[in-house]
């Protein structure tokens, strides 16, 4: 291990620092791979998702928009379940409504609100896409579990992503 590894024994420059509850050898062997893994996974699917020449950010939205009434959600409300800033999503949003996928539309009764809108093309796109995406997640991450590994994982990890949706304001 490096020194970025563990906590060192001698005394902190920072008296803060003496409190910071350190992670053990064993916690940070579980952080690490965490972290490894979400990126490793997350590139490898960018990557397989390349060659339908969209981004895994593409996908989701696709994803998100197909699965919402009408094919369309209000543009704040599809910032929040994507994880994406308003300002970042609107230049998503730009680059796949020149490719067809999407179309911006006013909402009714709300002059400055914008819904994004699954088009024909984008459905379509992603009826083509989603069974290559489903194998690569199969293959790359829920293929790796037995099945009571999988419900022992969602086991593990519902509480976090509930814990971090309501930091957010969405629990």
């Amino acid at each position: 291990m490096n020194d970025m590894d563990t906590h060192a024994t001698e005394p902190a420059a920072d008296p803060a620092e003496d409190d910071a509850p350190w992670l053990t050898a064993r916690e940070q062997r579980l952080w690490r791979a965490h972290l490894e893994v979400s990126k490793l996974l997350e590139y490898q699917l960018s990557r397989e998702l390349q060659q339908h020449d969209l981004a895994i950010n593409d996908y989701e939205i696709l994803v998100v928009l197909s699965e919402s009434p009408d094919r369309r959600m209000r543009m704040t409300d599809l910032a929040t379940a994507t994880l994406q800033s308003k300002s970042r999503l609107s230049h998503q949003i730009t680059r796949m409504e020149s490719a067809g996928l999407v179309l911006r539309q006013e909402c009714p009764g709300d002059r400055r609100g914008l819904f994004a809108h699954l088009t024909e093309q984008g459905w379509q796109t992603l009826r083509k896409v989603a069974p290559d995406h489903v194998r690569s997640v199969r293959a790359h991450f829920i293929d790796r579990f037995e099945d009571d590994q999988l419900d022992a994982l969602f086991e593990a990890l519902a509480p976090i992503a509930e814990h971090l949706r309501g930091l957010r304001g969405r629990g």
